[in-house]
């Protein structure tokens, strides 16, 4: 049986998590996989749109037996609280994902708050509730709050200068995410076979793990992460494909049905984003390119430096269409390993599935290449 350090760390049975995949809800998943052995991720970024993009805080609050009326941290609190009840009988391990870049930072504040108190008022939620993971912004400044309370704290980044940054932040475990993933990825196309290697050699030690992220969905991907040096793997589009996810129908089959060369970048709302490949990506990718250039320059823009929000208008109308099951007009992120999918099992079966074949190619290595 494979255990790694990250096991050993958060209490999990196998070295998966699942990723975060914010905006959108994944209440249940995050039980699913959380109760299956793995970390499972809450999405939390959909609450800062509560009126941009009713739809899906709409999905957040309903599937995570919360209220639409609730404000920010009160919906957070009993999505955490439910969550916490739902796998505590099967020794689950979970945790919200924190966007704390620098314009959220006021909403970023209330999400670990929220965390904060549901662990207060219900100390049993120590067991379960472990773990804080922050993403898309600088973790410079949050370790005495995160750790001060308790929690495991996990970050992802792009780069190694980014992984330096968040070792010296106080990071436990950092997630090194290659430009292989889905949705929101980085100004600069660093791949995961770069990647991973650069970061674990860069501030892996006795204290800092590092999990590697983008391309991952089965045994030979999640081995070539521990030949890397990779403490354990984090998946997000082979976990979106699955019985229990909380993604629409249509995304979901999407991703099954995603072939060869099946995503593109374009713009996607805070920067460059994977989408999987139809006629509507494509023809965003198009406008970016004549819009937003700096997306595929490496050129960070913002909302308040673009000229022409048109982009953004058509990446909402989108998301809604692809909320409503408008196959004509949705467009859906995945990641680059969506052309090696092809089933919508139960989480339990993919996890089962992943570390079997793990545990064989890893078996087969000394026997191929050692002789």
């Amino acid at each position: 049986m494979i255990k790694s350090r990250l096991c050993d760390l958060i209490g999990i049975k196998y070295p998966i998590m699942q990723a975060g995949m914010g905006p959108f809800s994944n209440n249940n998943l995050c039980v699913a996989t959380a109760n299956a052995g793995v970390l499972g991720l809450l999405s939390t970024s959909g609450l800062f749109n509560k009126h941009d993009q009713p739809w899906v805080y709409n999905a957040f609050v309903d599937s995570g037996e919360a209220d639409r009326d609730d404000d920010m941290g009160t919906a957070l609190g009993k999505v955490l609280k439910r969550t916490h009840r739902l796998v505590k009988d099967k020794g689950g391990v979970f945790g919200p994902n924190v966007m704390v870049s620098a314009e959220l930072r006021e909403y970023s504040k209330i999400m670990i708050e929220s965390a904060i108190q549901a662990r207060k008022e219900n100390p049993e939620m120590e067991k379960t509730l472990k773990v804080m993971y922050t993403s898309a912004g600088d973790p410079m400044g949050w370790g005495d709050m995160i750790k001060g309370a308790g929690f495991i704290w996990v970050h992802i980044v792009p780069s190694v200068r980014a992984a330096q940054r968040a070792k010296k932040a106080g990071a436990d475990v950092i997630v090194a995410s290659g430009h292989e993933g889905g949705f929101h990825t980085h100004w600069e196309p660093l791949h995961s076979m770069v990647l991973f290697p650069a970061v674990v050699e860069a501030v892996a030690d006795e204290k800092t793990l590092v999990v590697g992220g983008g391309g991952i969905a089965d045994g030979k991907s999640m081995a070539a992460a521990f030949a890397l040096g990779c403490d354990g793997v984090l998946m997000g589009t082979r976990f979106l494909s699955t019985q229990e996810s909380d993604f629409h129908p249509i995304w979901k089959q999407a991703v099954v049905d995603a072939g060869d060369r099946g995503t593109v970048i374009a713009r996607g709302y805070v920067g460059p984003a994977r989408w999987l490949r139809n006629a509507r990506s494509e023809e965003h990718a198009v406008n970016t390119l004549k819009k937003s250039p700096g997306v595929f320059l490496g050129t960070p823009d913002s909302y308040e430096t673009m000229e022409d929000m048109s982009l953004i208008d058509y990446e909402n109308e989108s998301i809604k269409a692809t909320y409503e099951g408008d196959k004509e007009k949705a467009m859906m992120a995945g990641g680059e390993v969506a052309q090696r999918i092809s089933d919508m099992p139960k989480v339990a079966d993919v996890i089962a599935k992943i570390m079997k074949e793990t545990e064989e190619v890893l078996a087969e290595l000394p026997r191929k290449y050692l002789g």
